[in-house]
């Protein structure tokens, strides 16, 4: 069956519709904090966590703990599978699995992933409730809390479930460049973190995406630029630390400039050690003198410094011990990548890569194949000498200390009344329009299709992979609801060319076609690019004077499969708040006004970017 999906009105009687209704800088420049007109909380220099020393009270709490553990208790503390965020019953097989881990193995913490609200609180709550040490909640909430808390929606009807506050991914603010805007963002995350019970989050990512090839980090990073990528994250740090919570950037020495995903295979470093002190390793000194508490070691092998042998860096005495904390000065907690990737699992076993870790001077075993497994192979690994007691001595007192500056010790529970007070509030919202509408970035404009004419006819074409249920459906809304006569087409890889044919057969009765691209960056995907019979769709439309405007809700780079698109604008994410922003940018309702954080070679430049003022 061909995989198209049509809007409910034919687009003949959409076109009627319209019928009737018709009546370049050097790099993204800081805006002025004015500008940030939705900010929660005025900017305000805080001090961060990890400078911080900790209080008499704290100290002694972490000192005492330590002395109370035994060698399994002790190997447990710095162990931290994975679990779901979603709602579980006080008996049921799932959170007796979870007890597990915590009365028997004594896991030290949890990497918590997708789920609502109260029920992330309810869970964790119930956790705490019952470890010996207050476990250490991480999670990743790099660009929001909604990539975590909720934003998902029912089947069939795709009814949203609500919960966290989603924003556009982290290059959105990369295009805005605006520390205040990056800190208020940082602010956010930290609030509604905490709210739930939440004291870490994996988050800035301090890669430089150097690289158009990348097919893991790419919109994930602030840019290419190494100061650039530094300055921003610096004040997302600062925003984090305001509220309490605790930042790991990632990934340590560095990912953007990679062609390989590690959750498949072993990434490469090809540079040399001058290269990453002046690209790579900026944004991660930064981060050190900004005070980021903890610091996630990437499973990449630095092959320009090592040799073609190189460990990954997570398994790496080099550049765990003697680079970044001997050379860098790191004073945090070092967590490992997850350690059920295949970079180091398909070279190492399930066991081996956990030891190696250690070695290297990682102190967090961040989501191992099986936590048990895990606590076992470090408890051995002490007992069999090859683990020094001092190391692993030294890795639990890092994760206490985290724990001490958090709160652990006086308090470990959150309040689930407080929880709606403070996760998805109106503000919090406001600013992540606020966000989505300015990191709005067109790129090219050759035909001045931007903004559309009123009332204009649009075919609008939207490619994305099948799991994407919500790619194109606020923004094809958005356009209806301001005017616009809209007939809606849906493709994706395995589109067919008579369902091509079909379509293009219809642009003549259109002012304008829309092309849209939700090409994301996702894991275990190995690629970010537009694939099957859609680019030389695009081609073909943009010959010959066509009207054409390619939006992109994802990577950048999209736009190298079909370079000739006259105009091109560019969303950042596929999120219900950058479709409503990119379709109010191209009607005139919202200024555009963001700059490219990236090259896009041979075509723009860091940089570049078109201004349109609201009409």
């Amino acid at each position: 069956m061909p995989s198209i999906h049509r809007s409910s009105a034919p687009l003949a009687a959409l076109l009627a519709l319209a019928a009737s209704c018709a009546s370049p800088a050097s790099g993204p420049q800081t805006a002025p904090d004015a500008a940030a007109s939705t900010a929660i909380h005025p900017p305000s220099a805080v001090a961060a966590l990890s400078d911080a020393p900790l209080d008499a009270e704290g100290q002694a709490w972490v000192e005492r703990t330590l002395a109370s553990l035994d060698l399994r208790e002790k190997a447990g503390q710095i162990v931290f599978p994975w679990t779901g965020g979603e709602y579980v019953a006080r008996d049921s097989p799932e959170m007796d699995r979870l007890l597990e881990w915590v009365e028997r193995d004594g896991i030290g913490g949890i990497v918590i992933s997708i789920g609502l609200p109260h029920s992330y609180a309810a869970k964790l709550n119930a956790l705490q409730q019952r470890a010996k040490v207050p476990l250490l909640i991480t999670t990743d909430m790099e660009n929001g809390p909604g990539m975590r808390l909720g934003g998902g929606h029912t089947l069939p009807h795709l009814l949203p479930l609500g919960g966290g506050t989603v924003f556009p991914p982290t290059m959105a603010m990369g295009a805005i460049g605006s520390d205040s805007v990056a800190r208020e963002v940082g602010r956010v995350i930290g609030t509604e973190a905490r709210a739930v019970g939440v004291h870490l989050t994996y988050a800035p990512v301090l890669d430089v995406n150097s690289n158009p090839l990348n097919p893991i980090i790419n919109t994930r990073s602030f840019g290419e630029d190494p100061r650039e990528v530094a300055r921003l994250a610096t004040a997302f740090i600062g925003g984090l630390h305001a509220t309490g919570l605790m930042g790991a950037g990632k990934h340590f020495p560095g990912h953007g400039d990679t062609e390989a995903d590690t959750h498949i295979g072993l990434a490469a470093i090809r540079a040399d050690r001058a290269r990453l002190d002046s690209v790579e390793l900026v944004p991660f000194r930064a981060a050190v003198a900004a005070g980021v508490d903890g610091m996630m070691a990437a499973h990449i092998s630095v092959q320009g410094v090592e040799g073609p042998e190189a460990p990954p860096a997570s398994l790496s005495p080099l550049f765990i011990t003697r680079v970044l904390r001997d050379e860098m000065g790191f004073r945090g907690i070092v967590f490992s990548d997850a350690m059920d990737m295949g970079a180091v699992v398909r070279r190492h076993g399930r066991t081996e890569p956990l030891l190696l870790a250690l070695e290297a001077g990682v102190d967090v075993l961040v989501q191992p194949l099986d936590a048990r497994e895990a606590v076992d192979a470090v408890v051995e690994g002490v007992r069999s000498g090859r683990i020094p007691q001092a190391r692993l001595d030294a890795a639990v007192r890092a994760v206490l200390a985290a724990k001490a500056r958090a709160g652990l010790h006086r308090q470990r529970t959150v309040s689930l009344e407080a929880v709606d007070q403070r996760v998805g509030i109106r503000a919090h919202q406001q600013l992540a329009q606020t966000v989505a509408e300015r990191s709005i970035t067109l790129a090219r404009d050759g035909r001045g299709l931007v903004p559309l004419a009123p009332g204009a006819r649009v075919l609008s074409v939207t490619y994305a992979d099948g799991v994407d249920l919500t790619a194109g459906r606020w923004f094809d809304r958005e356009l209806t609801r301001m005017g616009f006569a809209v007939g809606s087409f849906r493709v994706d890889p395995q589109t067919p060319p008579e369902t091509y044919a079909r379509i293009r057969a219809l642009t003549d009765s259109a002012d304008v076609v829309v092309v849209s691209a939700y090409v994301q960056p996702r894991e275990h995907a190995g690629t970010v690019g537009a694939r099957g019979g859609f680019p030389q769709f695009v081609e073909s439309l943009s010959a010959d004077g066509g009207r054409v405007v390619a939006v992109s809700f994802g990577s950048p780079y999209v736009i190298g499969f079909y370079p000739s698109a006259p105009a091109y604008l560019l969303a950042w994410g596929g999120a219900e708040v950058s479709q409503r922003a990119a379709a109010r940018a191209l009607a005139g309702q919202t200024a555009i006004t963001g700059r490219l954080p990236v090259s896009i070679p041979p075509l723009f430049t860091r940089g570049e970017g078109l201004q349109r003022p609201a009409r």
